[in-house]
């Protein structure tokens, strides 16, 4: 390694090109050009788009508030309607015209007309005096001469008809004859208070006007347009100066085409028919809220795009100005990353000398480390079978005492079981270092269970520790190592075994089950596992010295891996640990094939 970096060409030695200032010029122009190509395209998309929205968001508005004002005004036309036919029939009105005398009429009148909503009422004779009225100011006054006398005098029905005042507003009055014994005796008037829409209209930013079914004008926001058609209130507008229309070449850029053009600004003209005579309402509605929204995104975008620019100019200036001072300093500076590099250069060789030196002192200690490893993996694997010879001589020693020959020399039989299985496990400790075994045969889990049980019985007998067992009647077999497999359970009970310690009522449960993997689990009813991660690390034990070095299920753990199952654990619900050892289960037809 050393070798190689000292071979390192010096990196002062790499020129750049000589044409990298010009391209990197080139490049930055391009790049204001596209900035600019975007911006505009931008700017002209999005004035289309947020125009047509606007725009369509505007002619809703103006279609709306048109069918509202419609609807309003033939509400109020359908409401006083009815009025006349009901007063014509009122007797004390009859009765007034009769006698002539009109002292309680205009009272009774003035009683009506807030109930009814109309602007006035109004009772005339047969010779068109006004004889009663809701405006005290207007009996007396003779009206033989106004349509809605004249008319309603001559049929039997209600007319209605559009006067007007003399102030130049229109009156809108419905009028029926009062017949007494088949004669006309007078006329009653209701003028029907369509004044109130023009005062509302008064304060909206859109033009608003009613004509007749001959075309005139007979309400309107503009004051100055009634009685006129159409085209001759358009004619009534200011002439558009130089400026003004300077202004609306400039404001109507990209703007769709206006219908018309009010008092030099572009309107769209919405109508809508009334249902009432021939009636037709128009309004005209500015396109100026439609032109301040789009404007205002487009400013936006316009000032965000200066900014890039503006950012975009800031670069490249400093970027010229610092292009040569980058340049001097450069030589300078690859000069001294040369002396750097050959100081770490002689910095690494040294660095490998002292790295040989600990590579060789670790293999001792690694060394040492496995000796002492398999020392401790031989002592714990080798005390539970030590611990159960020793009760088994005691045992026989007992019976020999009391000359049973027969069942001591079966203690001696399993003393000698001990000792070949101790023989046996001194051969698989080596499994903990490598991966692979020996060949393997199917094992019953049933059996190898029932014999890490009888191995464990005297420590569960001294403990009275309750075992349960909940093993399927068919055999569940895997292929393995019975001598492992049962090393591995005989770990897992003694862990229980130990969890239970200082338990009122030590409960170990034992579950064999079949299903895609054979898995033999084991729960005890201890205080629970408080560190998960570590629990299969070796040497890791959270007993007191003396008791456990922390390689059982380690061992354990590696044996599982090596059948080419897996080993976990977990806390209980409620508490203690459980413990699940999962094992391929042995086919039958692969069985049968060997």
């Amino acid at each position: 390694m050393a070798r190689s970096l000292g071979s390192m060409s010096p990196p002062a030695t790499i020129d750049p090109p000589l044409s990298r200032p010009q391209a990197a010029s080139w490049r930055a122009r391009a790049a204001v050009l596209v900035l600019f190509v975007i911006a505009g395209v931008t700017i002209w998309i999005t004035n289309s788009l947020l125009t047509d929205r606007f725009t369509q968001n505007t002619h809703n508005r103006a279609e709306l508030r048109l069918a509202l004002y419609s609807g309003n005004l033939l509400s109020e036309l359908r409401r006083n309607a009815i009025v006349p036919q009901l007063l014509a029939k009122d007797p004390a009105l009859i009765g007034a015209l009769n006698s002539d005398d009109f002292s309680q009429s205009t009272a009774r009148l003035i009683s009506f007309v807030d109930e009814i909503g109309a602007a006035s009422l109004l009772l005339l004779d047969e010779s068109g005096r006004a004889v009663a009225a809701t405006d005290r100011t207007r009996l007396g006054a003779n009206h033989r001469n106004d349509p809605f006398f004249v008319n309603a005098l001559r049929s039997n029905t209600t007319l209605f008809s559009v006067t007007e005042d003399p102030a130049g507003a229109n009156r809108f009055t419905y009028s029926r004859r009062l017949d007494s014994q088949g004669q006309g005796i007078g006329v009653i008037v209701v003028e029907v208070d369509l004044q109130k829409f023009e005062r509302a209209w008064a304060g909206i930013s859109d033009a608003v006007y009613v004509t007749d079914t001959h075309g005139k004008i007979i309400l309107a926001s503009e004051p100055r347009w009634r009685g006129l058609t159409e085209p001759e209130a358009m004619a009534r507008q200011p002439a558009k100066g130089a400026i003004e229309r300077a202004i609306q070449a400039t404001a109507d850029w990209a703007q769709v085409s206006a219908d018309a053009y009010l008092q030099g600004e572009a309107v769209m003209r919405k109508d809508v028919r009334i249902p009432f005579r021939g009636w037709r309402m128009t309004s005209f509605t500015s396109y100026a809220g439609v032109r301040e929204k789009v404007n205002a995104v487009l400013a936006l975008e316009i000032m965000g795009f200066a900014i890039l620019l503006a950012l975009a100019f800031y670069v490249l200036s400093r970027k010229s100005a610092l292009r040569m001072a980058l340049f001097q300093r450069e030589s300078a500076e690859l000069r001294a990353l040369n002396l750097r590099l050959q100081r770490e250069i002689a910095e690494r060789e040294r660095m490998q000398e002292s790295l040989a030196v600990a590579e060789q002192s670790l293999a001792q200690s690694s060394k040492l480390a496995a000796l002492g490893e398999m020392s401790a993996a031989v002592s714990h694997e080798l005390n539970q079978p030590l611990a159960a010879m020793k009760t088994y001589l005691a045992g026989a020693r007992l019976l020999l005492r009391r000359n049973r020959a027969e069942e001591a020399l079966s203690s001696f039989q399993r003393i000698d079981d001990l000792i070949e299985r101790m023989g046996t496990i001194t051969k698989q400790l080596k499994s903990y270092a490598r991966k692979g075994g020996d060949d393997f045969v199917p094992v019953d889990m049933a059996e190898a269970l029932a014999s890490a049980l009888s191995m464990m019985e005297p420590q569960l007998r001294q403990r009275k520790v309750k075992i349960n067992r909940i093993i399927p009647d068919a055999p569940v077999r895997v292929m393995g190592d019975r001598v492992r497999i049962e090393q591995v359970m005989i770990n897992l009970l003694r862990n229980a075994l130990d969890a239970t310690e200082g338990t009122d009522d030590p409960e170990i449960d034992i579950i064999l089950a079949a299903g895609e993997t054979a898995t033999l689990t084991v729960r005890d009813n201890g205080s629970g596992i408080k560190n998960l991660d570590d629990l299969f690390e070796p040497f890791f034990t959270t007993k007191q010295p003396g008791d456990g070095v922390g390689l059982g299920l380690a061992i354990s753990s590696g044996i599982v891996n090596d059948l080419g199952g897996r080993l976990t654990a977990r806390n209980g619900q409620v508490r203690g640990a459980v413990f699940e050892v999962q094992l391929p289960i042995l086919n039958e037809d692969i069985e049968a094939a060997e």
